[in-house]
């Protein structure tokens, strides 16, 4: 299973999963791509979101955008 990473202000918010893009279930998420699918990166791990528009700039966009506001914040460096 190869995969990578995908940091929002230091913050993981999703990653690729073999051919899949998938991000954390936050609630600006859901909103905005209402009825994605809800998929496992892996066995065990919690469902994500499948993005399924991933060649669409103006739409990564604004889900990155959305998401934004909702993020935790960064937990301090040792």
């Amino acid at each position: 299973m190869a995969s990578s990473k995908e940091y929002l202000d230091f913050i993981i918010v999703g990653g690729i999963y073999d051919d899949r893009f998938l991000v954390k279930p936050f609630k600006s998420a859901i909103a905005y791509m209402p009825n994605a699918k809800y998929e496992s990166p892996y066995d065990g791990a919690k469902e994500m979101l499948l993005v399924d528009d991933v060649d669409n700039k103006n739409y990564l966009t604004g889900l990155f955008n959305a998401m934004y506001d909702e993020l935790p914040a960064p937990k301090p460096k040792k």
